[in-house]
Order: C-alpha cells, then sequence, then structure tokens
C-alpha cells in the first residue's frame, strides 16, 4: 500500500514554489535550520528561544485531554461492541510487549558490537548529575506512574465514559454534542498548528545555544550508535511488520512528516500527539483503534527510549569495566521492561528512569550518568521520533488486525496548512 494524496484531474495545478511555500513542512524545516543557526552563533539568544518551545508545547498540551477523551468516547460509543473494546486493548498492550523487549535487545546487541563505551573517561565532560540520582533508589510505583501520567487518567476516564454512554438513554443526542465539540476541538488544533515553525525554532535554538554542537564530539561514537540502532530498529523490524500489511514505511514516513519534523524541533512527541491522531484517522484507521492505541502507546510503547536505555547501560558498563554476565544482561532487559513504562514520552524522562535502572542493578555506577548530560538532550529527539513512528506502526497494524481499516485517500487536513 501506497500512501498518498491524488490530485484531482478537475483542480488547477499549482506552481511549485507555491506548492513548497504552502507546505507547513517547508517552514518547520526552515525554522529547524535557523534555530540550529542561532543556536551555534549566538548561543545566548539561542538559550532566550526557549520561552517560544516551551509554550508551543504547553499551548499543545491544551488539546491533549480533550482530543483523548473525545476519540475515545465517540469511538467507544460508535463501536457498539464492548467485547471488541477489550480485545483491541489486550492486543494492544501484547504488542507493545514484544515490540518493545525487541528494541531493549536490539539496543544491546549493537551496543556490544560497536562497544561506543570504549574510550577514555578523562576525554569526557561531567555534568551535575545529582538532580537525578537523588531519587534514584525510590522503587518502581504503579500507582505513582498513574497519578503522574495525565495522558492515562484521561484514558481511564474517556473509556469509562465512552461505556456508560452506550447504555445511555440519551445516547444518539449526546453523541451529536460530542461530535460539534470535537469539530470545534480540531479546528482550534489546525490553527495552533500554524504555531508549529516558532515552536521548532524556539526548542532548537535553545539546545544547540544551551549544550553546543562540540558536546557531540566525545561522544560522537554514542550518539552515531543510538541514531543507527533506531534507523535500524524502524526500517528492518516496523518495516518488517507493515510489510506483512502491504504497507512500505517509506510512505507512512512521509505522510507523518510534519510531525516528525515537529518532534524532531521540539524534542518531545507529545507535541505531535494530537496532529497524528487526525492523521491516522484519515488515513483509514478506525475511531475507537487510534483513540485507544495512542494514548497507551504513549505510555506502553516507547520503542525509541527503550532502545536508548538498553544502550545506555551497557555504555555505561563499557565505559567503567564492568563485566556484565549474560544473566545479567537478561537482568537489565528485565528491569528496563519495567522502568521503561515509567518514561511518558515527556523530554528528559527517559534520563530519570535510566539513573533508576542503574540504581536496581547495582553494579554500574549511577555517577556514570553525568558523562551522558551533555549529550542527552540531542538523542531525545531521537527517542521521540522513534516513540512516534513506533506508535504510528502500532495503531496501523491493530487497526489492520481488527480489519477496521478504511483504504482512504483523503487529503489530510493538516497537509493543506
Amino acid at each position: 500500500m501506497n500512501i498518498t494524496t491524488p490530485k484531482s484531474s478537475k483542480q488547477p495545478k499549482k506552481s511549485t514554489l507555491r506548492l513548497i511555500v504552502t507546505n507547513l513542512t517547508f517552514w518547520v524545516l526552515i525554522a529547524i535550520i535557523a534555530g540550529i543557526l542561532l543556536g551555534h552563533f549566538s548561543p545566548q539568544n539561542g538559550v532566550k528561544m526557549e520561552i517560544l518551545g516551551a509554550k508551543f508545547i504547553a499551548l499543545i498540551k491544551i488539546f491533549i485531554g480533550p482530543i483523548i477523551f473525545l476519540t475515545i468516547v465517540l469511538g467507544i460509543s460508535g463501536m457498539g461492541n464492548l467485547k471488541k473494546v477489550g480485545r483491541i486493548g489486550v492486543k494492544a498492550l501484547g504488542y507493545f510487549e514484544v515490540v518493545s523487549t525487541v528494541a531493549l535487545a536490539i539496543g544491546v546487541a549493537v551496543a556490544y558490537f560497536f562497544k561506543p563505551g570504549k574510550i577514555d573517561r578523562s576525554s569526557l565532560t561531567l555534568g551535575d548529575a545529582s538532580a537525578y540520582t537523588t531519587n534514584a533508589a525510590e522503587h518502581f510505583s504503579w500507582l505513582e506512574f498513574f497519578l503522574s501520567n495525565f495522558t492515562l487518567q484521561v484514558l481511564l476516564a474517556a473509556i469509562v465514559c465512552g461505556i456508560a454512554l452506550n447504555f445511555y438513554k440519551k445516547r444518539e443526542q449526546t453523541i451529536l454534542v460530542l461530535e460539534r465539540f470535537s469539530n470545534v476541538v480540531f479546528l482550534g488544533l489546525k490553527y495552533v498548528m500554524y504555531l508549529a515553525p516558532i515552536g521548532a525554532f524556539g526548542g532548537m535554538a535553545f539546545t544547540i545555544g544551551k549544550f553546543g554542537l562540540q558536546t557531540l564530539i566525545p561522544l560522537g561514537k554514542l550518539m552515531l550508535c543510538v541514531y543507527l540502532t533506531m534507523a535500524l530498529f524502524v526500517f528492518l523490524i516496523l518495516g518488517s511488520i507493515l510489510r506483512y500489511y502491504k504497507i512500505r514505511i517509506l510512505s507512512v514516513l512521509k505522510y507523518i512528516k510534519e510531525e516528525l519534523l515537529l518532534v524532531l524541533g521540539t524534542s518531545s512527541s507529545e507535541a505531535a500527539l494530537p496532529s497524528i491522531m487526525v492523521k491516522l484517522e484519515q488515513m483509514g484507521c478506525s475511531k475507537s483503534v487510534v483513540g485507544l492505541v495512542i494514548p497507551t502507546g504513549y505510555s506502553f510503547n516507547l520503542d525509541g527510549t527503550s532502545i536508548y536505555l538498553s544502550m545506555s547501560v551497557i555504555f555505561l558498563a563499557q565505559l567503567y569495566d564492568v563485566h556484565l554476565s549474560f544473566f545479567e544482561i537478561l537482568s537489565v532487559i528485565g528491569i528496563l521492561m519495567i522502568t521503561s513504562k515509567g518514561a511518558a514520552g515527556v523530554t528528559g524522562s527517559g534520563f530519570i528512569v535510566l539513573a533508576s535502572t542503574l540504581t536496581a542493578l547495582h553494579k554500574i555506577p549511577v555517577e556514570g550518568l553525568a558523562f551522558l548530560l551533555g549529550v542527552d538532550k540531542f538523542m531525545s529527539e531521537a527517542r521521540a521520533i522513534t516513540n512516534l513512528i513506533g506508535n504510528t506502526v502500532a495503531t496501523i497494524v491493530i487497526s489492520k488486525s481488527e480489519r477496521d481499516f478504511t483504504e482512504l485517500n483523503l487529503n489530510p487536513v493538516l497537509e493543506e496548512m
């Protein structure tokens, strides 16, 4: 399947220049380049641009709750089959666990093959890791995880309301009101997305201005390994899964290119959560599957974070010449299968989870995290992008497996912006 946007023969052809300058992708890309240049040549001004990225993400977060709630409630109430809701949920969680475990294993394997930690520690710059190591000894708590995860809270409330709505006498009238409200919310999102270039510019200018491109040199091998591993995971693992359903991974990536660039600029996969839900529904995935899989995936299907965590553990073990037995490697994967679920796609959360994992392992010095502080921000882009792609693929796969995927050829709402 090739996901394309057909052009009607009746519509007048637009000039190439007009197509470029009216495309959101073009302006986000220009903004990212401008942010890199400002941050590199004027670091002080680049750091000041943090407010632009932060405000844009804060604005996007306003839409996350209503969109998740409305999508799930309307999806479940329109499905009419509560058994199907449970089946989709179980199927999604099973898929998440298998794929994220594969991601963990790939991270370990590549780290052992390329040995990015076999370098001189004296050449590395130490950062202050006390903010992450102070509370690292605390045990992982599912209750605390739920209470601190707004997406999961909205997900649970929406599922309960969606099920209850099926038994409500005025169900159809309520659905009509919710659909109207949903249209207003998505229209608001459309206009907010016009600000995406500003958010991407601010996020990238701040990252380069504060951390500097020169920080990449000492840990360049680790950076290359992380990006290479995530590319292999996306094109080989996720690509093979999609190929089974006769869909090309490149077609999917082209389809969500605006979201990928937005995540690259802001370093947060949350920035693209509302718009990716819109895109997937327009692609042909059912509202119920999108509503259940995407919000759950943002907490339980963080493939990029899984790769980063496993590679970082092995990197630090190599850096300190700590030998890990095969059983200990399996233990690392087992621990990360639990702790990685606490990284909810927010910038920097993967680093906090890494501190908790090292503490639970009781073998690799937690202080070694200080060596990663300089490049962690640059690796967060790779994590967030891979997380986004992983959840996109998961939604398509679950929708396909449920035979709830309509072969649509629609002009994406956000494509026209």
